[in-house]
């Protein structure tokens, strides 16, 4: 090769490179300006360069071929290589010299590998930054993810324009039963199509991301907020265009108003502000928006100091065992007790409408529940080692035990840890409001049988398929919720009284223990005698008792009837 053509290379590669190592000023028009002078410069009539993710794509032949110059005039193969990269993925090149053409000296051909070389390298890169970039911010329905979002908002909060933008979280209502309903696969295609209907309706500047399941989360400009608020409330989405079905999509919205106050416009912040409401969205009714307030905040930071500090208020054991009794209307004798908890802490009650959601939230529930099934036995112990009088108390479980594998175990441990009989245990589960749930709850109940201890079904009639839970599960007891108990002088006669006699009546006959919850009236008391329910609880004969009470109440064994 002569000088002035050696010349001319090292100036046409130099061009070459400077485009692959400056990618943020990259001109893919320039690239393909020069890597054509380039062509002509080696007599090259076609020049491919093909990529896949691995070899499994590769044998298949799916994967990008790339070709950015063909003069139409290829001859022979001059070059081809392939590249296997350590992330697995393969990059094949190929160069066709022009027909006619004299064959490249071996110095020419050196020249051309190392362009080779840089192109299969500088493709490499950009593809596998795009797969990565494709993995790390997508989900795997190519929905763009969390990560996604949480990049975006922090870069409008950097380039300072997430002021007066208006972010949602979102929840699709009832979405496990719209998948029912048309099948997975077209559940799929109407979660798409609503997900357009948003993409659409929060314009250019705004986006809408999959953060998991069926919830989503946007941020867009706040003048949009009106109609992106009418397709949250409900509409009708197309799943069959043959047959023109449709069904109505709805979903449970948080909405927060990004304020000019830079401390609440960092990406965390902002997701906290969605979250919060979404979750109170989720329990109201349908297509239900709540908009995130000032009250709102500081009732999500009582619920920040609720879980910051439950692990120090248990070590403490400032959680007491509060005892109501279960008690025969026929004679009054305290023939049980429900144990329920309360937090003292300084000397003040805190609300367990305010700690026990809390706690369920933030996954120290299970925690706590261990605990008091912990403090129960060591009374019912203490109560047997001192000759007294036992009966069998009852211990809630959340729900959020159903999750756990290994329940049964953990229960039996604590229980066989004080080496009290099993009969004087009672485990409550409250229904379950899914099929899912349903059947978490049907293995614990059934497993909890089977070692001999004692199950009750709390507030029945309030959660999901009422009928199936007492015909499928082998409950012991069942609690009749306060719900079905008349409170009018002609119970007897109202729809009410009905519902109570008849679910009464279905308990019995299925050979389960009946008690009914929440009796506060002598009527009361009276109408579960006439319905043949013979355990109540209730304030009519007494409140949740601490200890000290309840076991003076227990020594003497019964209330006046």
């Amino acid at each position: 090769m002569d000088k002035e053509r050696e010349q001319q290379f090292h100036v046409l590669f130099e061009r070459y490179i400077e485009h692959m190592v400056r990618p943020d000023q990259f001109d893919r028009e320039s690239f393909v300006a020069v890597l054509k002078e380039l062509s002509e410069f080696f007599h090259l009539a076609k020049g491919t360069t093909e990529f896949y993710k691995n070899r499994m794509y590769e044998a298949a032949g799916e994967g990008e071929i790339l070709s950015d110059y063909d003069n139409g005039n290829a001859g022979e193969i001059v070059f081809r290589k392939r590249l296997e990269r350590p992330s697995g993925a393969v990059i094949i090149g190929t160069a066709w010299g022009e027909k006619d053409k004299p064959p490249l000296s071996e110095e020419e051909m050196k020249r051309l590998e190392m362009v080779e070389y840089s192109l299969l390298s500088f493709v490499s890169r950009n593809r596998l930054e795009k797969a990565i970039e494709t993995l790390a911010f997508y989900d795997e329905y190519s929905y763009p993810n969390v990560r996604y979002f949480m990049r975006h908002l922090a870069m409008l909060q950097k380039t300072g324009k997430i002021r007066n933008k208006t972010a949602v979280a979102l929840n699709l209502r009832h979405f496990s039963m719209i998948n029912q309903q048309v099948g997975r696969e077209l559940g799929d295609q109407v979660m798409r199509s609503y997900y357009e209907f948003l993409s659409m309706a929060v314009g250019e500047d705004g986006i809408v991301c999959r953060v998991g399941g069926d919830n989503f989360t946007m941020i867009f400009d706040k003048e949009l907020t009106p109609q992106v608020e009418e397709i949250l409330r409900g509409m009708p989405v197309v799943y069959d265009r043959e047959k023109d079905r449709r069904i109505m999509v709805s979903a449970s919205a948080g909405i927060f108003f990004v304020p000019d106050d830079p401390a609440l416009q960092a990406p965390g912040e902002i997701m906290e502000r969605i979250m919060v409401p979404m979750n109170f969205a989720k329990a109201g009714g349908e297509g239900a928006i709540v908009y995130f307030d000032a009250e709102m905040a500081a009732k999500k930071n009582k619920k920040n100091e609720i879980q910051t500090g439950f692990p120090e208020a248990l070590k403490n054991r400032e959680f007491h065992v509060y005892y109501q009794p279960k008690v025969d209307v026929r004679d009054g004798r305290i023939v049980g007790a429900e144990a329920l908890c309360r937090w003292i802490r300084d000397g003040k009650v805190v609300s367990p409408a305010d700690f026990i959601p809390a706690l369920e939230e933030g996954g120290y529930i299970c925690e706590l529940d261990f605990y008091m099934l912990d403090s129960v036995c060591a009374m019912i112990a203490e109560r047997i080692r001192q000759g007294k009088s036992v009966i069998r108390v009852s211990v809630n479980l959340s729900r959020k035990h159903l999750m756990d594998a290994d329940l049964l175990g953990h229960l039996l441990k604590i229980i066989e840890r004080y080496d009290i009989p099993r009969k004087y245990i009672e485990i409550e589960l409250t229904e379950t409001t899914t099929e899912v749930g349903f059947r978490g709850l049907k293995n614990v109940v059934a497993g909890l049988q089977e070692e001999g201890i004692c199950t009750s079904v709390d507030d029945f009639g309030m959660g999901y398929s009422s009928l199936n839970l007492i015909r499928e599960i082998p409950w012991d007891v069942l609690k009749v919720d306060r719900c079905f108990l008349p409170v009018d002088e002609f119970a007897e006669k109202s729809t009410t009284g009905l519902m109570y006699r008849h679910v009464v009546a279905m308990g019995r006959e299925l050979g389960l223990e009946c008690i009914t919850e929440g009796v506060e009236t002598r009527r009361q008391v009276e109408l579960l005698r006439e319905n043949e329910c013979f355990i109540a609880q209730g304030y009519y004969f007494d409140k949740p008792l601490p200890f000290e009470e309840f076991e003076k109440k227990l020594d003497k064994g019964f209330y006046e009837i």
